[in-house]
């Protein structure tokens, strides 16, 4: 596990962080479709937090695209470095999770965040930001649809419906499960909306969520639990993130 070092440079006012926003949007590549389905590897991030403690853990869980097998996987732990506020949770979690793919002794592929990338107010979510800052391939796949509109797609597995911001498309809802809930995708940095579909469906086999998000989730809240001197078994105050 990684320890993370409190607040390095990062914006310390919400009108700095609009700022900083406002000029990594621009770097945002969407001219390109990304890694195919089921080549390479493919990597789930996801954070925790403990309230209490204003501590959060992150996990960066890699699987074998093809196979979905667990390649390699490591946590961060650090302190909260910015405070809650709708549309900026990126920089609540960028650190921590930059620093748990970091310590990867593999390359990551493609990143699949617990979140959001253009299907976001600023269009500008964490998938976009991690994007950005890393190079990586990144999408977002979140398991409700912020503030956006969608009509509810068909029934079966694979159907999709666009997820609006008034007339503008920033992603899509899609139905993982026959007659299940639908999960919202949206593109980070250097994947098309197609291709983020088609991997999201080649991870989703058995559940309504990614395997990366559902390995994530499990990594963090252990980490986080450990942390907080709790063991593995123990029981700390979690709750997961998703991201705007």
């Amino acid at each position: 596990m990684t320890t993370v070092g409190e607040g390095a440079g990062g914006p310390a006012t919400e009108e700095e962080a609009r700022a900083v926003q406002d000029v990594l949007r621009l770097r945002v590549v969407l001219d390109e479709t990304g890694p195919p389905p089921g080549s390479g590897h493919v990597t789930g991030v996801d954070v925790a937090y403990d309230d209490e403690r204003d501590l959060v853990a992150a996990a960066a869980v890699v699987l074998d695209a093809a196979t979905l097998a667990v390649v390699a996987e490591t946590t961060a732990v650090g302190r909260v470095s910015f405070p809650y506020v709708p549309g900026l949770l990126a920089f609540r979690e960028v650190p921590t999770v930059r620093a748990a793919l970091d310590a990867l002794p593999c390359p990551p592929g493609l990143v699949v965040c617990d979140g959001y990338g253009l299907a976001h107010p600023r269009r500008f979510g964490l998938a976009s930001h991690l994007g950005v800052l890393t190079g990586l391939p990144t999408i977002g796949v979140a398991k409700n649809p912020f503030t956006f509109t969608y009509d509810d797609p068909g029934p079966r597995r694979g159907s999709t419906a666009p997820l609006l911001a008034g007339t503008e498309e920033v992603g899509c809802a899609l139905r993982t499960r026959d007659g299940v809930k639908p999960v919202f995708v949206s593109v980070g940095h250097r994947v098309g909306l197609d291709n983020a579909v088609a991997h999201v469906l080649a991870l989703t086999p058995a559940y309504r969520l990614p395997e990366t998000t559902r390995r994530a989730d499990t990594l963090c809240r252990r980490a986080l639990r450990e942390a907080v001197g709790q063991g593995p078994g123990g029981t700390a105050a979690a709750r997961s993130g998703t991201s705007a």
